[in-house]
């Protein structure tokens, strides 16, 4: 591959890494800064109030996708990828700089409430903007290697989150990361949104959007009205998210918290197995997407979506009863192979459903939807099943999830092959443009 397209896969998921940097640190540092924004006397309540105000983040993602998914297709893909990188930024120095409760009341909150929006509103137009220009950006053949560099980065910031926190627990006295210390992730998360805001600053416009230049004087474009005409797609993006983004949160964000709060296991051990399985899950993108351009994306996507559907409950229940490292590992790598199915392509399957006048719009607003109503809400519905004294729902839940994207597979066309200059050039035209099957 030539120096110029890793420029552009680097430039184009980048942003992706630093986002879910700044992500993970907030929820995995909240013990350490929760008492810091609240009235002392109840840690459970403080730290309640604290990821309340996390998953305002969720809530904020729709609004962000369509916001910042409007400006891709009117402004560009660079306009929205700098646009995020500066909100991401901006969430980041807020967080850094909040204000305590003995400083200034209530007013800490408020600066971590704005924080969080404005991160949330970052994170719902960073997935599409990146997805979009990472795809048009790549050679037609290698279009799904391309995109799968978008859960590289994902994954990579993850990783740096946990390793700084591992850095700091162990080079740092709990009081002081109660006291100031918990403010370095977030300080080095804005550093690192500032670099990425410089390389994106000098980045080109991808050549499908640049060369579409009759379509762009179309008030429509970038707007609801115009992803209205692209409903099917826009739904079929809803439909393909379920299983996947439920499966990749149970085995990712969850996982740790499974194996230690229902497995048994110590939390230094089950924050080493999810370590190692994220490391190995990253390694696995690249490859899952060269075979996607090789062999298409509906293969990997069914492979996904029946492994998922079929083997949840099994690999759930002997990860409760695994014990000890090597078995944990082994069962979460499984996992986290079938659902690499879908993690791989997603991005540039999503990407290639939709014409360029709405493509950002109609993979960032279908996309935060399912998200934030599955993806989002995941730990959640586990923590509920297992309040209820039935964990072994949550299992089922998520086959459910899998089964139902399962039909989506089977009766969607192949889109590795579809030209982007052309796709859904007419809306409602069924030439072969249109990616469900008759």
């Amino acid at each position: 591959m030539e120096q110029a397209q890793w420029k552009k896969i680097w430039v184009g998921s980048a942003g992706n890494m630093v986002e879910w940097f700044d992500w993970f640190v907030y929820a995995s540092f909240a013990v350490y800064f929760a008492d810091a924004f609240f009235p002392k006397g109840n840690d459970t309540a403080n730290l309640m109030n604290t990821m309340g105000i996390f998953a305002v983040g969720f809530f904020m993602r729709p609004v962000g996708g369509w916001v910042l998914g409007r400006v891709g297709d009117r402004r560009g893909r660079k306009a929205a990828l700098t646009l995020t990188v500066t909100l991401m930024s901006a969430s980041a120095v807020l967080i850094a700089v909040a204000p305590t409760y003995a400083a200034a009341g209530y007013g800490g909150v408020a600066v971590l409430l704005l924080a969080r929006m404005l991160q949330g509103l970052s994170v719902g137009g960073e997935y599409a903007a990146s997805a979009t220009y990472l795809t048009e950006a790549s050679a037609p053949g290698s279009r799904g290697f391309a995109s799968s560099f978008q859960y590289v980065s994902m994954t990579a910031g993850q990783l740096l989150g946990l390793g700084l926190q591992i850095v700091l627990q162990r080079t740092m006295s709990e009081a002081a990361l109660h006291s100031w210390a918990w403010r370095i992730p977030f300080i080095v998360g804005a550093l690192g949104a500032a670099v990425v805001f410089w390389l994106r600053r000098s980045m080109l416009e991808t050549e499908v959007y640049a060369e579409d230049e009759g379509a762009r004087s179309d008030p429509d474009r970038g707007t609801l009205k115009a992803l209205w005409a692209h409903k099917r797609e826009a739904f079929l993006v809803i439909a393909l998210t379920m299983g996947g983004t439920v499966a990749y949160y149970t085995y990712t964000t969850y996982l740790t918290k499974y194996l230690s709060g229902s497995a048994g296991m110590s939390k230094p051990t089950a924050s080493l197995v999810s370590f190692c399985a994220l490391f190995l899950f990253m390694c696995l993108q690249p490859l899952a997407g060269r075979l996607s351009d090789r062999i298409g994306r509906r293969p990997l996507l069914i492979t996904f979506a029946v492994g998922s559907t079929f083997l949840t409950v099994p690999i759930m229940t002997l990860l409760r009863h695994a014990g000890s490292f090597w078995p944990a590992l082994g069962l979460s790598l499984l996992a986290l192979v079938v659902v690499t199915g879908y993690t791989s392509i997603n991005a540039c399957v999503k990407a290639e459903l939709f014409p360029t006048g709405i493509r950002a719009l109609g993979v960032a607003l279908p996309y935060a939807i399912a998200n934030a109503l599955f993806g989002g809400t995941a730990e959640y519905v586990a923590l509920w099943f297992k309040n209820g004294g039935i964990e072994s729902g949550y299992y089922w839940y998520v086959s459910g999830c899998a089964a139902v994207s399962l039909v989506v597979y089977l009766t969607m066309r192949e889109t590795r092959t579809i030209d982007l200059h052309r796709v859904g050039a007419a809306a409602g035209d069924d030439s072969g443009t249109r990616v469900l099957a008759s």
